[in-house]
């Protein structure tokens, strides 16, 4: 028990202590529907891929060919629709997160 509240605050400390680089955004995708909205369990096969996830944490954006700096559209805490494919698997502590450019993000829930 004392170890796996131990790996709980280090991973936690790991992603605050982690931003990523450029245009790109860490997420974690949201948990996948197991039941139908009439209670019936739903099949690990059936439940397909979740697109919905939440920013943990974001870059500080491209730069142009001026050299300016983009800002990002996207901030920590925002509910995004990510694409089907792409992504960069992470694995903290046992936990999945991705990291995606921005660009290939499909938008924001507000």
């Amino acid at each position: 028990m004392f170890l796996t509240v131990v790996r709980r605050a280090i991973a936690s400390d790991l992603l605050k202590s982690f931003k990523p680089l450029h245009d790109r955004v860490l997420v974690e995708r949201c948990a996948a529907e197991t039941k139908t909205k009439g209670g019936i369990m739903l099949p690990e096969k059936s439940q397909g891929k979740v697109l919905e996830a939440t920013v943990i944490a974001v870059g500080p954006g491209a730069r142009n060919d001026k050299g300016d700096l983009i800002p990002m559209c996207v901030k920590s805490g925002d509910h995004v629709l990510l694409p089907e494919y792409g992504g960069t698997k992470v694995v903290v502590d046992e936990k999945e997160y991705s990291i995606f450019r921005e660009q290939d993000l499909l938008g924001v829930f507000h």
